[in-house]
């Protein structure tokens, strides 16, 4: 069983979770939004402290590389590479999305819809289908994604979506979400770069080139 550390920046949470002998240790705050890069630091700590871990005994180092908050994107993404730079470890890149389709949902083997709110009733949006991504990631609105739910894909998410008052939201836990993910794709080898995943450009590149 490998030791491993793992981080999500990517939302308005903080997920730290460590792997050490097969047991888990998770470090959690739910209203984090904008307050990433000081609470992330002190959260591995904490979360290395309870399970006698030691960064160097890690095998992997894992971070969530989006969809999400740019910002917390980068913060989670930055912290992680050094870490692996630090100690010549490789690194696993997970998305927002491979945490929902990875909570082990019951949705009645129906293709699983991951949605990461983009706020103005859009969504950033990936389908699975027993694992696998079939839907490349999106940028979705709100009727898009209600078409789809009707073509049979059961929606997962986490944070209160808004389109949950319109359909049926499976409730993404996201630290069950974060180490499924991250066992599953270790094993698979999905070892890689990290490099933030953005379906759309933020509101600044948008901005700049309107005015280019």
């Amino acid at each position: 069983m490998a030791n491993f550390l793992a981080v999500d920046t990517s939302g308005n949470h903080l997920a730290v979770v460590a792997v050490k002998d097969g047991t888990e240790y998770v470090t959690y705050i739910e209203n984090c939004a904008m307050k990433h890069a000081v609470s992330l630091m002190p959260a591995v700590d904490e979360t290395l402290e309870k399970a006698g871990l030691q960064l160097s005994e890690c095998d992997f180092f894992a971070a969530v590389v989006g969809a999400g908050s740019f910002t917390g994107i980068r913060i989670g993404i930055s912290a992680v590479k050094g870490f692996a730079l630090a100690f010549s470890k490789p690194t696993l890149p997970i998305t927002s999305f491979d945490v929902a389709a990875y909570n082990g949902i019951d949705t009645q083997d129906k293709k699983a819809l991951c949605l990461i709110d983009a706020l103005h009733d859009c969504y950033y949006a990936c389908g699975y289908d027993k694992g696998e991504i079939c839907l490349a990631p999106a940028y979705l609105t709100e009727e898009e994604v209600l078409a789809l739910e009707k073509d049979g894909y059961a929606l997962l998410g986490g944070e209160n979506l808004p389109i949950a008052s319109k359909a049926k939201v499976y409730a993404v836990d996201p630290v069950k979400g974060l180490l499924a993910a991250a066992k599953s794709l270790s094993k698979q080898g999905k070892f890689g770069e990290l490099t933030a995943l953005y379906v759309r450009k933020s509101s600044a590149e948008i901005n700049a080139e309107g005015k280019a």
